[in-house]
């Protein structure tokens, strides 16, 4: 079976039969014909994610779960005659064609239509016939039809393919008033001027354009019209993007206005050690906890070191002997000048409004990163070669950053496997001491409630950590999750949270490469399927300048160069602009030019602690649709490393827990 096969069988599973496609007929033919057969070469490698996909011509082929939707609505049967109406690539007519008797197609891109009858003719369907012309006239010369399908939106149903219809015929299409929004309609011939009609759900075509459709684009010639040349992504995005003012400006944060009414807004960062990401993200927190009534902050870090941030800003008593938080690897994501700046004001507000003070939260799951250095100690003083495998594998545990040479090297390691079992009770047991001292000081309800998660599901998060699982990945996701949930559960139904943490964290991972290939889940993708409307997305992106980063697990911080994008990515399209910073609002009915071209999975960069400029393609990008991770992007086109904060010899000999690895 080949990866295709595979991928085909995942994506009838998944985006067809779960979401309630019950058609035995359509199930069937999903399975059999192969969709990466009707997409451009370089697009392949999507053909079965949950997107449209462009295929020329201003056209595209729909996404996999519509075309199952509207096949099932029509309710085809064996030996059906079936008109195909907007033949595009062919592929609904393929899988019309493995139900059906004869499928007829129309098209009015003549290119476009001899492109889809070869690609027809070379798979096998003998009993499709591709025809071109004008979809809002039908075929009257082969009418009348079982089934009549059409992959355009009109103003209205055709008459022309009312009348087309046979007795107890359906026609199934979209219908709406407007170019860009539409409802999917069926219609059931009962009589000769009797039809039924419903409404099956909201949905966006291209234009059915004829006769009874829309008119002709201005400028088009009647005949076998060539679309006028499609603007580049650059372009499109130059004209969808709103310029943003210096971070400094009163006015930066003032497009996060239209997400005041949120629940929760998640802010991201394309790397871990970048200033012109923590600055924007104090802007805008600030602007919505002063004027839209924001009441807590939740951060990527650890629960206990956050704590200490919390008592510190709301001017609570110490703990005498808790060291300073934030001292371990890596101490300069919170430990920087940047982010201290934020803390002061946070002080400040707290200070000046008591009775609303502003909570801060660590979402991160306990003692991460003290965890990962007790196995490279426990791993130095047994076997060498193992704490080597140890860091490598620890600088690419992020989905984000698979290293297979480490994979393969740790699987060879006897001595690795063998340390497993007295590594993870060390973990296990480091974790419980731990959770004994935040018990005894901890706001008791909440620190139960996340301690009794905790102690369910270590010993699996540690091993899966150990071996570098993917599980790891959504363990962590889930307890960031369930611990923001908890949160604001705690403050009530009129709690207000923003969140702080990478992109790999915030864009929805369904719309990403390891969300795909491998069901990996983030903490974005999960507030959307919990609160729906009610969060909103917001990542943020650079094309080159420096980054704080480390070359390994527990090295040295430094200030590396990041190297341009690459070209085919969405940041070198972003640069291509020539815009300094700008917002890309990616909601639906904003700017939707935009939005469907960056619906299409394109290279996106992700830097954590770890970088290694000189495996960035291989390390650093993954394929990713931007419209379909974020509400919106923020772009700073050149950006600068953050400054970090000295760390003392005795708070790093401490045994100060801190915040976890990163991406």
């Amino acid at each position: 079976m080949s990866d295709f096969d595979d991928a085909r069988a995942w994506m009838v599973e998944r985006q067809i039969v779960r979401r309630g496609v019950r058609d035995d007929y359509v199930i069937a033919a999903m399975r059999r014909v192969p969709r990466e057969a009707f997409v451009p070469p370089d697009l392949r490698d999507f053909a079965y994610d949950d997107t449209p996909l462009p295929i020329g011509g201003e056209q595209s082929i729909s996404q996999p779960f519509i075309v199952a939707k509207m096949l099932a609505a029509a309710e085809l049967q064996p030996g059906d005659r079936v008109l195909d109406i907007g033949t595009g690539s062919g592929y609904a007519a393929a899988l019309a064609a493995e139900i059906a008797g004869r499928v007829d197609s129309i098209e009015r891109d003549a290119s476009l239509a001899e492109s889809a009858r070869e690609r027809l003719q070379r798979l096998g369907y003998e009993n499709v016939e591709v025809h071109v012309g004008d979809g809002t006239v039908g075929l009257a010369a082969h009418a009348p039809y079982n089934a009549i399908i059409a992959a355009a939106g009109g103003p209205h149903v055709p008459q022309a393919l009312r009348a087309q219809l046979a007795p107890g015929g359906r026609l199934v299409m979209p219908v709406g008033s407007s170019l860009n929004h539409q409802r999917l309609v069926k219609i059931v011939r009962r009589g000769e001027h009797d039809y039924d009609e419903q409404t099956l759900c909201d949905v966006r075509f291209v234009p059915l354009v004829g006769d009874d459709g829309w008119p002709e684009p201005r400028g088009a010639s009647r005949a076998n019209s060539r679309p006028a040349p499609t603007p580049t992504l650059e372009v499109a995005i130059r004209d969808a993007a709103e310029p943003l003012p210096d971070i400094d400006s009163p006015e930066f944060a003032g497009f996060i206005d239209r997400f005041a009414e949120r629940r929760v807004v998640l802010l991201g960062e394309a790397t871990h050690g970048t200033s012109e990401f923590y600055r924007a993200r104090a802007a805008i927190t600030r602007r919505l906890v002063e004027r839209h009534g924001f009441s807590m902050i939740a951060v990527e870090a650890d629960w206990p070191d956050a704590a200490i941030i919390d008592r510190h800003v709301r001017a609570r008593p110490m703990p005498v002997e808790r060291p300073r938080p934030f001292c371990r690897f890596p101490a300069w994501m919170w430990r920087n000048t940047d982010f201290m700046g934020f803390v002061a004001w946070l002080r400040s507000h707290n200070a000046a409004h008591r009775e609303r003070e502003i909570r801060f939260y660590g979402l991160d799951i306990y003692s991460l990163s003290e965890s990962l250095d007790a196995v490279l100690h426990y791993l130095d003083s047994v076997d060498p070669a193992a704490a080597r495998i140890a860091r490598a594998r620890f600088a690419c545990l992020s989905p984000w950053q698979k290293d297979l040479a480490v994979y393969g090297r740790a699987a060879l390691s006897g001595g690795y496997a063998q340390c497993e079992e007295h590594v993870v009770a060390q973990l296990v047991d480091l974790l419980k001491s731990r959770l004994d001292y935040a018990q005894k000081d901890g706001e008791c309800p909440l620190d139960a409630a996340l301690n009794s998660r905790l102690v369910a599901i270590a010993r699996h998060y540690y091993r899966a950590m150990y071996y570098g699982d993917p599980q790891s990945w959504n363990l962590r996701e889930t307890h960031m999750f369930d611990t923001l949930r908890l949160a604001l559960d705690r403050h009530g139904s009129q709690a207000r949270l923003v969140v702080w943490a990478h992109n790999s964290h915030i864009g929805d991972a369904s719309a990403t490469q390891m969300g795909r290939e491998q069901d990996e889940l983030n903490l974005g993708e999960l507030c959307r399927a919990h609160f729906g409307d009610a969060a909103a997305l917001i990542g943020f992106g650079t094309h080159s300048g420096t980054v704080a980063a480390a070359s390994e697990w527990g090295g040295p911080m430094e200030v590396k160069s990041v190297l341009p994008s690459l070209e085919g990515s969405v940041e070198f399209s972003m640069h291509g602009t020539g815009l300094a910073r700008f917002l890309l609002d990616l909601r639906p009915g904003v700017h939707d030019a935009a939005r469907e071209r960056l619906r299409v999975p394109l290279l996106e960069r992700f830097i954590g602690v770890i970088y290694r400029p000189e495996t960035d393609r291989d390390c650093h990008y993954a394929q990713a649709s931007l419209a379909g991770q974020f509400d919106a992007f923020v772009w700073f086109d050149r950006t600068s490393a953050v400054t970090a904060l000295p760390v003392s010899a005795d708070e790093k000999d401490s045994t100060a827990q801190t915040f976890p690895f990163g991406v």
